[in-house]
């Protein structure tokens, strides 16, 4: 709490709760932890002016303060630099470092390791508004914090001193290397070995679509000691990236996020020793499922702020673009337009809470989080899509950052899960909880 009002008046911001205004509504969730939460709107001022955030349960004072910094955080240094880094694919090294003094690479990370000791419905809320200002910046917060939860909930203290302390502050970013060239969504289908050894385990394989891996300092790699016990072998090696055998191969040229690095890890006789594997051996899918499951929080709130960006652009041009002797935002099309999108902004942000508020409150979230991530996915392509169709000819340009909100929203819809598979997701819980088999 303390840091986060440090770092607000570093910005300048009056931090008090008079400069906030809200309202609260009857309460529709039974049994929340703070027992008079309710259904709350707090209005803070945004470029183009104020804009509503709903969420489920009462936003707290931290919460307000969290939300207010970086918004202004993201209007002030994100969103004015993220078409020169889109364009000339530059890493943001320097909005990563200020990331990491606002606390928000390690949101929910205890803070005897250095971490902000937050809380799941904190980092919705900053990934959010990081997302609104640089979609591109939030996927290394995102894989950041992914990575980080990960170590926090499996490894020991020796782990936890050595790979949460030094990644939470921005000196260091972490990769999260699961994915390969040739499983895709099949994540029990790992081809990267584990031999086991008398001091540890070999790492032979190649990781695809790794994001911070060209930047980052270590991370987390995923490999089986037994493909005949195909998800059950799967075991997770904290992996420094300076040990030898590890290499950056491929670096991928993308339609969006490209001031985010992807790129594939090689692994070419990597020796890890046992003290670097998180969890047991074999508990690296389970690992890996879970922490999905949190970072699907996280890509729905970036989806959500890809949202709310495009939604805010397309207000503001509407308003100020005449055409047939009256502004846009007059003529009914163009409403029904604008009202659309609010309504998918609004749902996307009160599914991406409402999983981060079961989470914080110890509840399963695998159904939640995946219809959360699924409905702000879709969102944000939609809201992407139709401002550019508000803007007309000037939406697909690069003046204006319509065609970047596209570009961005489009891989919402496939990393951690493509949209396909939330659908199983959903459907196989929902089959669960009301069906009869």
């Amino acid at each position: 709490m303390q840091q986060l009002i440090r770092v607000a008046r570093t910005l300048g911001e009056d931090v008090t709760r008079s400069r906030l205004i809200g309202y609260r509504l009857p309460c529709l969730c039974a049994g929340q932890r703070s027992g008079g939460a309710a259904w709350i709107l707090a209005r803070g001022g945004a470029t183009g002016g104020d804009r509503g955030i709903a969420c489920l349960a009462a936003l707290s004072e931290t919460h307000q303060i969290l939300q207010k910094t970086c918004r202004d955080f993201a209007n002030a240094e994100l969103a004015p630099r993220a078409r020169h880094h889109d364009r000339e694919e530059l890493y943001p090294a320097e909005q990563v470092r200020r990331l990491g003094e606002l606390g928000l690479l390690s949101v929910a990370v205890k803070e005897e390791y250095g971490g902000s000791g937050l809380d799941y419905q904190a980092y919705a809320i900053g990934m959010e508004e990081v997302a609104r200002g640089d979609a591109a910046v939030s996927i290394v917060m995102g894989v950041n914090n992914l990575f980080l939860g990960a170590v926090q909930q499996h490894g020991t203290e020796e782990q936890k001193r050595d790979f949460l302390v030094p990644y939470t502050q921005g000196d260091h970013i972490a990769f999260y290397a699961l994915s390969e060239p040739g499983n895709g969504s099949d994540a029990g289908a790992a081809s990267t070995t584990a031999k086991q050894e008398e001091d540890g385990y070999l790492l032979n394989g190649t990781k695809a679509w790794i994001s911070n891996s060209k930047e980052a300092s270590g991370g987390l790699v995923f490999a089986t000691v037994d493909k005949a016990l195909k998800h059950k072998g799967i075991t997770a090696f904290l992996t420094p990236k300076d040990v030898e055998g590890l290499s950056i191969a491929k670096k991928e040229s993308k339609m969006g996020m490209r001031a985010s690095s992807t790129c594939q890890l090689v692994l070419e006789d990597v020796q890890v020793p046992r003290s670097l594997v998180l969890g047991a051996p074999g508990d690296g899918f389970k690992i890996a499922m879970q922490s999905l499951d949190c970072g699907r929080i996280g890509i729905a709130a970036q989806a959500t702020g890809i949202a709310q960006a495009a939604l805010e652009l397309a207000v503001d041009y509407s308003q100020k673009r005449i055409a047939f002797g009256k502004q846009l935002s007059r003529m009914q099309l163009i409403q029904q337009k604008l009202a659309e999108m609010a309504t998918r902004v609004e749902t996307s942000r009160l599914l991406t809470w409402r999983a981060a508020w079961l989470k914080d409150n110890g509840m399963p979230i695998t159904k939640e989080a995946a219809m959360a991530k699924l409905h702000a996915s879709e969102a944000a392509t939609y809201c992407a899509h139709q401002c550019i169709q508000v803007l007309g000819g000037m939406g697909y340009t690069t003046d204006l950052p319509a065609e970047l909100y596209y570009r961005n929203a489009r891989v919402t819809e496939i990393y951690e899960g493509t949209s396909e598979i939330q659908r199983i997701v959903i459907a196989n819980a929902v089959l669960r909880e009301l069906g009869r088999e």
